[in-house]
């Protein structure tokens, strides 16, 4: 088969470190009759070890070129969806007479420029999917699972930590892509909570809270958040209106936001 010539507009670096991808799939513990998705299964290097174990494997890729390649594997067991993994819908994977007993594993080597924007586009379907196990850039990994008062810690924090139970699983070299990022990668494991401690009445209102806190992070509560609740009003739900964002739980922000909900 003709070399695959990577593109810089899809963000491709393809992962060929073996004892990476074995490593992977022992933390990922496949089992046969799961429903696995892939999001960009580039030259298959996941997917194919996938495919050794599970029944079947659907897979979401942009690039014509690699579905191609992935076709010419004329692997029965493989579906290919040929959309941006951004508008497609994750649901329509799920047979709705199965829904209620089996839900999505998630899997991805995700293009560093649309990392963020696609798990907020999975979390809209947390509903239906058991856990995603995705490699984002490292810095990115260590923003998704910051504790409250580590300077990591903000608005991407708190808003997948609303709705996933959070894991930095292992550190990835530049040297185990093809080509090589400019950057440090990371595997992170999202498991959507089964049941939040505690729920937002409405969960724009929660994501707006969250933006508006963190909008100036050198600025406190009481200024940040000013025009949705006064101090007295922060203060009314045990929490310092002196107090910076980064320091604040997710429930801290849950009980904010549903304050202003109530308040309507």
């Amino acid at each position: 088969m003709q070399k695959y010539k990577t593109k810089k507009r899809f963000g491709q670096h393809f992962l060929h470190d073996q004892s990476v991808i074995q490593r992977l799939i022992h933390e990922i513990h496949p089992k046969a009759d799961e429903s696995f998705v892939e999001i960009g299964p580039g030259l298959g290097a996941l997917t194919f070890p996938l495919l050794d174990i599970v029944n079947h494997l659907d897979v979401v890729e942009i690039d014509r070129d690699v579905i191609k390649r992935l076709e010419q594997r004329n692997n029965s067991k493989l579906t290919i969806h040929g959309v941006d993994a951004l508008s497609f819908d994750f649901n329509q994977l799920l047979d709705q007479s199965e829904a209620s007993k089996q839900k999505l594993r998630v899997v991805g080597n995700l293009p560093y420029n649309i990392s963020t924007p696609l798990i907020f586009h999975l979390l809209e379907s947390s509903s239906i999917i058991q856990d995603m196990h995705f490699m984002l850039q490292n810095e990115v990994v260590k923003r998704i699972t910051a504790k409250p008062g580590s300077k990591t810690y903000g608005r991407l924090s708190v808003m997948v930590q609303y709705y996933c139970d959070t894991d930095y699983l292992f550190f990835v070299g530049p040297e185990s892509f093809n080509p090589p990022p400019k950057v440090d990668s990371a595997i992170l494991r999202l498991s959507p909570w089964q049941e939040k401690s505690l729920q937002a009445a409405d969960e724009k209102q929660f994501s707006k809270v969250v933006a508006q806190a963190f909008s100036m992070r050198r600025k406190t509560l009481r200024n940040n958040i000013k025009k949705l609740l006064s101090a007295e009003q922060i203060e009314s739900l045990g929490i310092d209106p002196g107090l910076r964002a980064e320091v604040l739980t997710v429930e801290d922000f849950v009980k904010l936001s549903n304050l202003i909900s109530n308040k309507k």
